[in-house]
């Protein structure tokens, strides 16, 4: 123990590691997966705005064939445009799953499973999406099939994270805990978002008063979240030795819920009549969560480095 002051300080082995050509592969197709996702979520955003998600009257065809091209116009489009880049996620996380478990021994013990993980859950998103056209739109599957969607983006952004390498500052302390919180509290605003969106409550609240109840849910809604999230930002500006990593995050966060603040009142304001405003609220709501979630693993790591510091010098 008393020597431990003249000996170098030991950083964790798990800070700053060299990776396997087959693990820099994987990590590039998570994060292109996730990018993937993100357009995914913001097309079927533009397919219930513009009323399109009925357009192709069956599934997983539509109108009986791959590409409708005498059917074609820009609700189909939507609606086919949808379809094709989840079927293009799915092959990719195909992918992902062979190329994991084919060089299990090259990467992370974990991230086979999470690759799976990860399939399961886009493989139910599939049956979801195909349960909206045949159940013409049910609200609860609708939700459901937006709230796996974010879980799976989430997914990929914790294996991407993970992935990528970290030299971490060792004082994130309780940041971890906070940014998860704030995730947490994102994920269920979106939700709700979601059912506000599914059961066009704005509509029916504003025209006969219907649905309030929901759409006043997501406006108070909306405070859990920013208090977390300002929280957030203002123990990582309190913190002056945080890693360059984490404070860009805090600072991208502090961003977004202002801008999200201001889609969100201009959404209402304008009543969803400028569609692509409405895209973009969910959009950024679905950027928002995805870059708490990739501080919250980061926040992770620099917590169980340090701990692992501590240890090292205990033995010391």
């Amino acid at each position: 123990m008393a020597q431990s002051i003249f000996q170098p300080q030991v950083k964790p082995s798990n800070q700053n590691f060299s990776q396997s050509q087959p693990q820099i592969w994987l990590r590039r197709l998570v994060w292109k997966i996730a990018i993937a996702t993100l357009l995914l979520m913001a097309v079927g955003s533009a397919t219930r705005v513009m009323n399109a998600g009925l357009a192709c009257p069956d599934w997983p065809l539509c109108y009986g064939q791959l590409v409708p091209t005498q059917q074609m116009n820009l609700q189909v489009f939507l609606e086919w445009f949808h379809r094709l880049d989840a079927a293009l996620i799915g092959l990719s996380a195909i992918a992902l799953v062979g190329l994991s478990w084919w060089h299990r021994a090259k990467v992370p013990t974990w991230l086979p499973w999470a690759a799976c993980f990860a399939l399961f859950l886009i493989v139910f998103q599939g049956i979801l999406g195909g349960l909206t056209v045949t159940q013409l739109l049910r609200f609860d599957i609708v939700t459901a099939h937006l709230g796996t969607a974010l879980l799976f983006f989430c997914t990929l952004i914790v294996i991407g994270t993970c992935l990528t390498p970290y030299q971490g500052t060792q004082v994130a302390g309780k940041l971890a805990f906070v940014g998860l919180s704030a995730a947490i509290l994102v994920y269920l605003q979106s939700l709700i978002g979601a059912l506000v969106a599914s059961r066009w409550a704005l509509h029916q609240c504003l025209s006969d008063s219907q649905l309030c109840l929901v759409m006043n849910s997501h406006i108070a809604g909306v405070f859990p979240p920013t208090i977390a999230t300002i929280v957030l930002v203002w123990l990582a500006w309190r913190t002056p030795a945080l890693s360059e990593q984490l404070r860009q995050l805090a600072n991208t966060a502090a961003g977004l819920v202002g801008l999200q603040i201001l889609l969100g009142i201009a959404t209402f304001k304008l009543h969803l009549q400028v569609e692509p405003l409405t895209v973009t609220h969910q959009a950024v709501g679905a950027i928002l969560l995805g870059v708490l979630v990739a501080f919250t693993v980061l926040a992770l790591r620099d917590r169980s480095g340090n701990q692992s510091y501590q240890k090292e010098a205990i033995r010391n």
